[in-house]
């Protein structure tokens, strides 16, 4: 407890809560951007973060990542763009929401939502790290192969009420997976002479081409701009933010199992805040007493979003300070920073160094606190000035951050060729009721089912049956388990509403003269 009280007077100075503040609000702005993860952020702080102390460079690195991840928001919300891969289920109910004219309502609820969520992330940080990085180490190739397979079960929450069009869709993100080098046995794979290709698509170019140049093509296509003119807010900025705190702490279930379920999933080593937010996206869908609205401009979408990829911030630290593993891309950039003053991930860490590595954990629950006012006032400017903008302005400005954003990923024109093929190409899907989360879903999880397989049957090679190693443990078993029962309880509701269906026709006929 004096450890933590020490940590808490480290920060709680005029230079830790600029420090804080300043991240925050530079975070936001660049997770905002399409094209810009919270990884770039932290690569473009991390040279300023050498003249600092290890803790007030951990705080400005802390504060950025966080602010980064919730700043994906923005966009995915007023122009169906996600700003960072942990915002791709924030556009689901987010832009149907600005459609409507209730943008304000979205921001707020994914503000409160983020600020619940990155101070749940912190508290179970600071509490369950130790246990929480034992539960990280038990997942092998094996479970993650079925934690994939269990993310893949959730095309037909995102599939617009088709779950063929949502299977065709994984299955052509699954196959985009594939381009480049192998993961395991290191072999080119359909590159087609093209050298550039061989690093694979990288996935915010996928994101970029799937998610916002259909929106363009449909914004010139229409004349209209990102969002209608009208959406004034009922009863101002104030009424619309008690409003949806009003509804995220009436019913906090959703918020709860949006956070257990981002705290569990961060702690696994490679799956990130993309799949946090998807299935937790997927549960509040299912668990929900009118689950039809979903997609069309349900808060509760935004709020399992937002709430569950903020967890991931701070809880993607568990593996990171304990076992040195970095829980998601961004991390690997802290541990880049702790090495480099001679500070080693483990128990000393929170012993030695308890003051500096509390004092860091403490620091993102304050930038957590401080995504309230800062999200709330950005959000009204972005929000006013997206509404505002005529969209022959809006259009071609919002295609030129998005080109030089894929560019600035790799430097090279191949990623914006791709991302602008794969947004017509998309455009076209989208017309035929082939939605673009499936596709960016398949993309994910297609590589991390591919390496847990791969390795799972390597290892198995000298087994009389290898695929029994896939379920050799209780944990993969559990995990299998989950998997069936997650297509299980996907396809019953319309296999009995068709038997339900097909037996009224019969009774009709049998009632008829």
């Amino acid at each position: 407890m004096d450890m933590l009280l020490e940590a808490l007077l480290s920060i709680l100075t005029l230079e830790g809560l600029i420090t804080i503040l300043a991240g925050v609000t530079a975070g936001l702005f660049i997770g905002a951007l399409p094209g810009l993860t919270a990884t770039m952020a932290l690569a473009v702080l991390l040279p300023f973060t050498f003249t600092m102390s290890p803790l007030q460079g951990l705080m400005a690195l802390g504060a950025v990542y966080m602010g980064a991840i919730y700043g994906g928001a923005f966009t995915a919300i007023l122009i169906n763009t996600p700003g960072t891969p942990s915002s791709i289920a924030t556009t689901f109910d987010g832009y149907p929401m600005a459609r409507q004219g209730r943008a304000y309502e979205a921001l707020a609820a994914a503000t409160i939502a983020s600020v619940v969520g990155g101070i749940i992330g912190v508290a179970f940080l600071l509490l369950l790290a130790p246990p929480l990085a034992r539960l990280a180490v038990v997942f092998g190739p094996a479970e993650m192969f079925w934690v994939a397979l269990l993310g893949l079960t959730l095309v037909a929450s995102l599939s617009s009420g088709s779950l063929l069009k949502g299977l065709l869709g994984g299955c052509i993100g699954m196959l985009l997976s594939t381009i480049g080098v192998s993961p395991i046995g290191g072999e080119t794979r359909f590159i087609f002479g093209f050298p550039a290709l061989q690093g694979g698509i990288e996935l915010i170019v996928a994101l970029i081409g799937l998610f916002v140049i259909p929106e363009l093509i449909s914004m010139a296509a229409q004349g209209r701009g990102a969002l209608p003119e009208s959406g004034k807010l009922k009863g101002g900025a104030g009424s619309a933010v008690l409003r949806m705190g009003k509804h995220i702490f009436a019913k906090p279930i959703n918020l709860i199992r949006s956070c257990i379920i981002g705290q569990i999933i961060a702690i696994i080593p490679g799956a990130g805040g993309n799949v946090t937010s998807l299935v937790a996206y997927n549960e509040a869908r299912r668990f929900s007493k009118d689950p039809a609205s979903f997609g069309k401009g349900n808060v509760d979408g935004v709020i399992a979003s937002e709430s569950s990829n903020n967890v991931m911030v701070a809880g993607s630290m568990v593996p990171l300070l304990t076992l040195g593993i970095p829980g998601a891309p961004p991390d690997a950039i802290i541990l880049g920073v702790l090495l480099m003053h001679g500070l080693r991930p483990g128990i000393d860490l929170f012993t030695e160094t308890g003051v500096l590595t509390n004092g860091f954990i403490l620091s993102m629950g304050f930038a957590a606190l401080f995504l309230l006012p800062v999200g709330l006032m950005g959000g009204r400017l972005i929000h006013r000035i997206v509404v505002k903008t005529p969209f022959y302005f809006l259009l071609p400005s919002i295609a030129m951050v998005t080109i030089l954003g894929t560019y600035a990923l790799r430097n090279s024109m191949v990623d914006v060729l791709i991302m602008l093929l794969l947004g017509t190409v998309g455009y076209f899907l989208r017309l035929i009721g082939i939605q673009a989360a499936p596709i960016v879903l398949g993309m994910i999880l297609g590589v991390i089912a591919e390496k847990g397989y791969v390795q799972t049957m390597l290892a198995a090679v000298v087994d009389p049956i290898p695929w029994l190693r896939l379920v050799a443990n209780p944990l993969s078993i559990v995990l299998a388990c989950l998997v069936v029962l997650s297509v299980a309880t996907t396809l019953l509701p319309g296999w009995l509403e068709r038997s339900g269906r097909m037996a009224k026709v019969k009774r009709d006929e049998e009632q008829a003269p």
